[in-house]
């Protein structure tokens, strides 16, 4: 599925209400929905200048919709539907969210996921070895990435009132339509 419009990603992030991650071990304590809120105000609480990098967390997991139960090519799945409407540091963000979570792994032994997403990490590939993990340091998008990641390891916090979706209809808007004009001058 390629996204060609801030109504259809909508559609999407409406559809992930009462959707849940269900790792091996347990279920995540907040749908997607409510996930993808979290994340997204999480970034803009830390870096409110970097709309595209909020967005990235607001719509980073919706590749669970698109391919259910395909933890290892979720992120692909994602930054695949929203590339053509968001562009492409949104897309590599989305994409670059599960290395960033091989990569944490490593770096701190195991330390950087949640409990529930640890058993997912196995199918994702498990922590990187250390030339994965020089590779990815090297990544020009690399902190941004890590950041994306542990806003999307914080964001599990069931009762959090993160806002609604609507409030990010014109953010969204904001981003496609940069991305338009952009992609109009290439």
């Amino acid at each position: 599925m390629r996204l060609r419009s801030v109504e259809e990603l909508m559609d999407l992030l409406h559809a992930c209400r009462g959707a849940r991650n269900v790792p091996e071990g347990g279920i995540e304590p907040v749908d997607l929905h409510d996930h993808a809120l979290q994340t997204a105000a999480l970034l803009r609480r830390s870096h409110p200048a970097d709309k595209e990098l909020q967005v990235a967390g607001l719509v980073h997991d919706i590749g669970r919709m698109l391919r259910p139960g395909d933890d290892a090519g979720h992120a692909d799945h994602a930054a695949d539907a929203v590339r053509p409407l968001l562009g492409e540091r949104v897309s590599r963000l989305v994409r670059l969210h599960v290395a960033a979570k091989r990569y944490l792994a490593a770096a701190t032994r195991g330390h950087g996921t949640s409990a529930l997403s640890a058993p997912v990490l196995t199918r994702q590939g498990g922590p990187m070895t250390p030339a994965e993990a020089a590779a990815f340091e090297r990544d020009p998008m690399a902190d941004d990435a890590v950041t994306l990641r542990q806003a999307d390891e914080a964001a599990k916090v069931a009762g959090l009132d993160a806002g609604v979706l609507e409030d990010w209809r014109t953010v969204l808007e904001l981003v496609a339509a940069r991305h338009a004009r952009l992609g109009a001058v290439d």
